[in-house]
C-alpha cells in the first residue's frame, strides 16, 4: 500500500496506532531503565496521541460541503488542529521540566539501558517512517492538519535521539544528574515547537495570501490567457487579492475587456478564464469582475496589478 495516498482522515488513523505502539515502547524504555529522559519522552507520545486523534476529528469537519451557515466550506477547522497539536505540547513540556527538577533534586541510578535504549530507537523509526509519509501526503493535499503532525513527529525523532545520546553519556561519565538535565533540554525543544504550531495555525486563520509559486503560477496563467485572446482584444487584470483556508485556495481579481463587447462576449471569456485558472491551480475558487478598460474600481488592500 502506498501509504502517501492514503487521504488525510486515513493517514491521521495510522498516526493514532503509531502513537500507541510508541507509547508502548516508550513507557516499557522508561520503566525498565528508570531513566527521565526517556520517561519524558514517552510522556511526548502521550500528546501525539492526543494531538493526532483531534486532528483526525477537525479534517472530518474540514471534509464537509460548504452549507448556508458556511458558504466557503469548513476548511480552516484544521488550523484549529495545528493550534490544539501546539498547546498540548507546551503543556507536555511543562509536565515534563516539573518532574525532572524533582529528579535532579534526587538523582537515581539507570539501569538495563541495552532494553530501554533499544526500545526507544524502534519507536524512533516508527516515528520516523511516518513523519516521511504525512510531509509527502500533506504537500498533495495541503492540508496543515497532516504538516503539523510530520512536523511534531520529527521533533519526537530529534528527542529521542537526543535522549539516547544523553543516556549513553550518564554510563560512560556516572554523572546522574545528566539525565534529568536532559529532560529539561528535551522539554524546552518541545516549547519551541509548540509555539511555532500555535503561531502558524493563527496565521492560518488571519487568511494568509496563497504560497508565492501559486501566486507565480495564477499570474503566468492570466499572462498567458491575455495574449492568447483572439484579435489582439486586449485584457488587462488588476486588484488581485488572494487567500487560504486549509485545503482551500480563494482569489478575486478584476478583469478589464473592451467597452464595446457585448455582455455575452464578456462572460463567456471570464467563464473560460475561470476554467483555466482552476486548472491550473486545481481546489481554486476564483471570483472575477468584469469591468470596461478605463473604468477603474476601488483597489482592495495589498492589490496587485498585471
Amino acid at each position: 500500500m502506498k501509504f502517501a495516498s492514503l487521504t488525510p482522515a486515513q493517514l491521521l488513523r495510522v498516526s493514532i496506532v503509531v502513537a500507541l505502539v510508541t507509547i508502548v515502547l516508550k513507557g516499557a524504555a522508561g520503566y525498565i531503565t528508570n531513566s527521565m529522559g526517556l520517561i519524558s519522552d514517552a510522556m511526548e507520545s502521550f500528546v501525539n496521541l492526543a494531538s493526532a486523534t483531534f486532528a483526525l476529528a477537525m479534517v472530518t469537519v474540514a471534509s464537509r460541503p460548504a452549507d448556508d451557515e458556511h458558504p466557503y466550506g469548513h476548511h480552516k477547522a484544521e488550523y484549529f488542529s495545528s493550534g490544539f497539536e501546539g498547546i498540548l505540547i507546551i503543556g507536555a513540556a511543562i509536565a515534563i521540566i516539573w518532574v525532572a527538577v524533582l529528579r535532579l533534586l534526587s538523582p537515581q541510578p539507570l539501569e538495563q539501558l541495552g532494553w530501554g535504549l533499544g526500545l526507544s530507537i524502534i519507536s524512533s523509526a516508527f516515528n520516523g517512517w511516518l513523519a516521511f509519509v504525512m510531509f509527502k501526503a500533506a504537500r498533495v493535499h495541503r492540508s496543515i492538519a497532516l504538516e503539523s503532525d510530520a512536523r511534531h513527529l520529527v521533533t519526537d525523532v530529534w528527542t529521542s535521539a537526543a535522549v539516547v545520546v544523553g543516556i549513553v553519556a550518564v554510563h560512560l561519565t556516572g554523572w546522574l544528574w545528566l539525565d534529568p538535565v536532559l529532560a529539561i533540554g528535551v522539554a524546552l525543544n518541545i516549547v519551541r515547537e509548540g509555539l511555532s504550531l500555535v503561531w502558524r495555525s493563527s496565521q492560518g486563520l488571519m487568511d494568509e495570501a496563497i504560497e508565492p509559486e501559486s501566486l507565480a503560477l495564477l499570474q503566468a496563467t492570466l499572462e498567458r490567457f491575455a495574449t492568447g485572446v483572439p484579435e489582439g482584444a486586449q485584457l488587462r487584470f488588476d486588484d488581485i487579492v488572494t487567500r487560504r483556508a486549509g485545503q482551500r485556495r480563494f482569489a478575486d481579481l478584476h478583469m478589464h475587456v473592451p467597452g464595446a463587447w457585448s455582455l455575452e462576449r464578456a462572460a463567456g471569456l471570464r467563464d473560460g478564464l475561470e476554467q483555466a485558472l482552476m486548472d491550473a491551480l486545481p481546489g481554486l475558487r476564483v471570483t472575477i469582475q468584469l469591468l470596461p478598460l478605463g473604468m477603474e474600481a476601488r483597489a482592495t488592500p495589498r492589490a496587485e496589478t498585471l
